[in-house]
């Protein structure tokens, strides 16, 4: 059976040790963005500013509707973690077959509904006439490939909850290789296969997750992973009453956090689409850019949580200040650097999806000089979530992003334009950045959150660290890369 990797984060100088632990999830991140920004080449160099947008508006479909189980799995991953670190190897099969078994039906539901009613979601969105026949192509296949992607990601999850990282690791540069060669194959149709278009991007995403599915469980029932479910433990596919409202419980709020910032994103889309087709596409790969630059920042946030996870329940609270300190400086290097790079450079980074004579290209410099350096703000405070979050404090959290990335942002975005045209949807980004880290910061110093939760006992250092480990983002899988 595979080995438990632990890392004992309560001692030695946190600043290496900190760096030292945020690495590895940056890379992951690299790889799932990677093959997302790849993809988006070949769709708008093959296909053209139209396709690009259909995608961009499709692909914040899809992650909306994938944050609603998004939140249940990170739940069911701890519950993982914790029956790992007892080593019950049976409650960790429980659980996945609850999981699995609660939300595959759901899926299946959710993709059916997605087929049927892409029009009028799309017509909700306020998509542009050029870009909704190509959104709604791609839209509908999109929504067939969410059950195995469901199924993928519960596995991902459910594997790092045990301690393996390399598996969801190797399946997501796997599953990148696949998808990126599979779209301009498909789209152009090239040697034996059909010219698709768009409906070849959409494809390869679908493709790439079945075969990603297939080829993990094969994986796990070649090695006897804890993860697999033989014989009579298939009746564990049966949900469990008391499992699921334990998850229910705990991935309400973690899921609601994903929803709200999906809806954000939606709206914001929505607002932009109303700008012409030049400006959503600009703004598509403005979007694909950002995701590089917020990664310091998700690496750090989740190593500053696990950290201070393992530090709090060793009882060394000495040292969480200090962990937040350095989480924070980090950020401020890494993400700093890379603003100023795309700041220097963002002509080129933009062409590559554009192309350099493509009218966006200039729309798409003007978003990001104003926009980008919000993720400077952003970034700590999603440092300062990171620790509060290590002690259970997840509703303060969700209410501040609530607040910030709804009423503020689209507030700011709405209102803004009678003096500031469409520069105000692009301000509102750090306007709703600032208010969103003066919040943080104001709980972070004043809140209540270093104290321990009603009917809540402090897990010891192991414990602590596998629940915070499984609330980092799993391996790309949430953001659709067709």
């Amino acid at each position: 059976m595979a080995q438990r990797a632990k890392q004992d984060l309560t001692t030695g100088p946190i600043g290496l040790t900190l760096l030292t632990f945020a690495l590895p999830t940056l890379a992951t991140s690299v790889l799932q963005s990677l093959n997302g920004s790849i993809n988006a080449v070949w769709v708008g160099r093959f296909l053209g500013e139209e396709a690009l947008a259909a995608a961009s508006n499709a692909n914040l479909i899809l992650f909306l509707t994938m944050s609603f189980v998004f939140g249940f799995g990170m739940a069911g991953t701890i519950l993982v973690g914790q029956a790992w670190g007892r080593k019950d190897v049976d409650a960790v099969r429980r659980v996945i077959g609850s999981v699995i078994g609660g939300f595959l039906a759901l899926a299946f539901v959710m993709a059916a509904l997605g087929w049927i009613f892409a029009p009028q979601i799309l017509d909700l969105m306020g998509v542009a006439p050029g870009a909704r026949e190509f959104a709604l192509t791609y839209l509908r296949i999109i929504f067939l490939a969410i059950p195995s992607g469901m199924v993928l990601m519960v596995f991902m999850m459910a594997l790092r909850g045990t301690g393996d990282a390399m598996t969801p690791m190797w399946v997501m540069g796997i599953s990148a290789v696949i998808d990126c060669t599979l779209n301009p194959v498909l789209i152009l149709g090239l040697g034996p296969f059909p010219e698709m278009g768009i409906a070849g991007a959409a494809t390869a995403t679908l493709v790439t997750n079945v075969v990603g599915l297939a080829g993990t469980l094969v994986y796990v029932y070649a090695r006897d992973l804890p993860v697999r479910l033989r014989g009579p433990e298939l009746a564990y596919l049966k949900p469990d009453p008391a499992l699921v409202r334990r998850i229910m419980g705990m991935g309400l709020p973690m899921g609601m956090q994903m929803i709200v910032m999906s809806l954000s994103s939606v709206t914001m889309l929505g607002l932009v689409n109303r700008q012409g087709v030049d400006t959503t596409a600009a703004y598509g790969v403005a979007l694909q850019l950002w995701t590089y630059v917020a990664m310091p920042a998700m690496a750090l946030s989740g190593a500053v949580s696990a950290m201070a996870a393992q530090n709090i329940g060793a009882g060394k609270w000495d040292r969480i200040g200090r962990i937040t300190g350095y989480g924070i400086f980090y950020n401020l290097a890494g993400t700093g650097a890379l603003v100023l790079l795309l700041a220097i450079a963002d002509r080129p980074a933009l062409a590559l999806f554009l192309g350099g004579d493509s009218p966006a290209l200039p729309i798409a410099q003007h978003i990001q000089l104003i926009a980008t350096w919000s993720y400077i703000i952003a970034g700590v405070t999603m440092v300062l979530f990171g620790t509060v979050r290590a002690n259970g404090a997840v509703w303060v959290p969700l209410i501040i992003l609530t607040v910030t990335m709804i009423p503020i942002r689209v507030g700011f975005a709405v209102a803004g334009q009678d003096w500031l045209g469409a520069d105000a949807i692009w301000a509102a980004f750090p306007a709703s950045s600032l208010v969103s880290l003066l919040l943080a910061a104001a709980y972070y110093r004043w809140g209540k959150w270093r104290k321990p939760k009603p009917g809540m006992t402090r897990p010891g250092p192991d414990r602590a660290v596998e629940e915070a480990n499984a609330s980092l983002d799993p391996d790309g899988k949430m953001t659709p890369t067709g």
